[in-house]
């Protein structure tokens, strides 16, 4: 069946206006293009555009999702699998923020204090959740199962003040390191090593114990996974690696 561009927008729910944009940056070509210059789009681009919905959902750029569907290894059945696991992840931790909530109202309705463990439970589980989704297969091959369970049990046993301590740090480092890199200045520097000391703390903020060449690759892995420079990256380009240039130099 043959759409044109205004069909497929009632159709998919997407603006005709953004139809021609995908069309522009070659995300979504039609299927042809009538004399008129009418815009017509075939099976093929109706699929392409539910993968890019999909991939828009997950909070996916959009130079990436064209990467991703312009390989020629791209394998839908695969892609849409993927798709599936990481919304139901979405659901579980939304489950989890209502559960929170409604137990917050419910205590406040019944005049109860709910213990700050309570208060904080949902928020450390997410966090767990989050980086076995992303990052936990990479991680678990390198270290181990015993290591990485291990290491979201610390998460887990945060008090309120480590917790809170613990986010507080990885922002400060994060501002740091931003800092740092629009400066220009070096790895090296000073302020190269506060911001190991930082993330040293970051680290053991429960009292494990300090492993200098677990902390030089662990950093490793920033500059090695994408996906860990992407989030080191998003504001300035060259966190990560000075972060990791910064600990191989001072944690000694």
């Amino acid at each position: 069946m043959e759409y044109s561009i205004q069909e497929l927008s009632r159709l998919s729910g997407v603006t005709t206006r953004t139809l021609r944009w995908y069309d522009q940056i070659g995300l979504l070509k039609p299927s042809r293009v009538a004399e008129s210059g009418y815009r017509y789009y075939s099976g093929a681009e109706v699929d392409r555009l539910q993968d890019i919905l999909y991939y828009r959902a997950l909070g996916v750029e959009l130079a990436q999702i064209k990467e991703c569907l312009d390989n020629p290894s791209f394998d839908r059945l695969a892609a849409l699998r993927s798709h599936l696991a990481a919304l139901e992840m979405e659901r579980e931790r939304l489950e989890q923020l209502i559960r929170s909530v409604k137990d917050t109202i419910g205590a406040e309705e019944r005049k109860e204090i709910m213990s700050d463990e309570q208060k904080f439970e949902v928020f450390k589980q997410r966090t767990v959740a989050h980086n076995e989704e992303v990052y936990g297969a990479e991680i678990r091959a390198k270290y181990g199962d015993k290591e990485v369970d291990e290491a979201n049990a610390v998460v887990m046993n945060l008090t309120r003040e480590q917790y809170q301590e613990w986010t507080d740090l990885g922002r400060e480092i994060q501002e740091r390191l931003e800092a740092a890199v629009r400066a220009g200045l070096s790895p090296e520097s000073e302020e190269g090593r506060k911001v190991t000391t930082l993330h040293r703390r970051w680290l053991t903020i429960t009292g494990n114990r300090y492993d200098q060449a677990k902390h030089r690759g662990i950093t490793e892995l920033y500059v090695m996974d994408e996906r860990f420079t992407a989030y080191y990256d998003k504001q300035v380009p060259g966190c990560a690696r000075f972060l990791r240039d910064a600990v191989v130099y001072w944690a000694k």
